[in-house]
């Protein structure tokens, strides 16, 4: 097994680690003694970091030049930055900041000697659009199995830090499924889901698969791949099997709410998806409750296997991810997302 930095102290780039789970990596690091450098967007909320631990760096990861100085004298980079909705307002965003930022950071790593680049991707990518089996460390999609930009950009970054590897560049990805827990400060797809079912706004359910894995368990596994992780290697970062229905019947017990018995045929979704689309590009500050890409996803299929990723990284999930839904829901009415009613579970 290659050594790697991260064994000792080590002086460590972290990209987005003000995110939903770079803010638990970060915490992680500090705590294990490493200098931890965090790059962040201008105007991001970095005010719950440890700021009297780390290095705080404003800058975009479409800067190239700014990457690079944010990248020297770091021995590891975990690179996690990126849109991680799957709508915007600009498209073209996904493209700039998923696929050409990834690169921006893989050159810089380059050019600065860095001796382990972590790239974290997304299991969105992995399934294909024919077939419905079971996905491993294995799994190969292509650039046509692609739905919508947001999906495009990640293979597009997946594939960059694939072939820096095949260059020689020391370059480990994992592939965390959908995380779960307190923290969502940006409100990613399965937060915006929660919030909307507890809110009264989700009236029916699709069939769909999903896989959640708590927050801090992809923490561990990120850092477990920068230390034990084999350059070039795809490791899965996944645990527990749900469906969508699940997931409202898991939320109405919590919370005392009905669970949608209505399922949504997916062509009258799909085309909701369309409307909302085309109203939040018209009306500002507003963010689609379905997305097309969203919808077109559960179509295809999500189940895992990646018990070869937890023995060769060490690692096995830790946390319930029922727990960790449940812990979130007073996170959420604390940031004003929900109002939770006065007898729940989760009270």
């Amino acid at each position: 097994m290659m050594d790697t930095p991260m064994h000792a102290h080590a002086n460590i780039l972290v990209t987005g680690g003000a995110g939903f789970i770079g803010t638990p990596l970060v915490e992680r690091l500090v705590a294990a003694g490493h200098t931890v450098r965090v790059l962040e967007r201008p105007g991001a909320d970095c005010a719950h970091l440890p700021q009297e631990d780390i290095e705080l760096v404003s800058a975009d990861i479409r800067d190239a030049q700014a990457v690079c100085d944010a990248t020297r004298g770091c021995t590891i980079v975990m690179h996690l930055a990126a849109n991680p909705n799957l709508w915007a307002r600009n498209s073209d965003e996904f493209e700039q900041v998923n696929h050409q930022g990834t690169r921006n950071v893989l050159q810089a790593a380059a050019e600065c000697g860095v001796q382990r680049t972590v790239y974290v991707s997304t299991e969105s990518i992995l399934a294909p659009r024919r077939g419905r089996e079971v996905i491993t460390e294995d799994t190969r999609t292509t650039l046509d199995d692609m739905i919508g930009p947001y999906c495009r950009s990640k293979w597009l970054a997946e594939q960059a830090a694939a072939e820096a590897a095949d260059n020689g560049q020391p370059v480990v990805i994992v592939r965390p499924s959908i995380p779960v827990g307190a923290g969502d400060r940006r409100m990613g797809p399965a937060s915006r889901m929660i919030c909307d079912f507890i809110n009264g706004r989700i009236k029916g359910y699709l069939a769909g698969d999903l896989n959640f894995i708590d927050v801090h368990d992809v923490a561990r596994g990120i850092e477990a791949a920068a230390r034990v992780g084999q350059p070039g290697c795809r490791y899965l970062l996944v645990n527990e099997h749900w469906t969508i229905q699940q997931l409202l019947q898991e939320l109405g017990r919590l919370t005392g709410r009905p669970a949608p018995r209505w399922r949504v045929p997916f062509p009258l979704a799909l085309g909701f998806a369309h409307v909302e689309e085309l109203a939040c590009r018209i009306l500002p500050r507003r963010v689609p409750m379905a997305t097309i890409t969203g919808v077109r996803l559960t179509q295809r299929s999500f189940q895992f296997d990646g018990t070869r990723s937890a023995r060769e990284l060490g690692i096995l999930p830790l946390r319930s991810c029922r727990e960790s839904i449940e812990e979130s829901l007073p996170w959420y009415e604390q940031l004003g997302r929900i109002t939770l009613p006065t007898t729940t579970a989760a009270g």
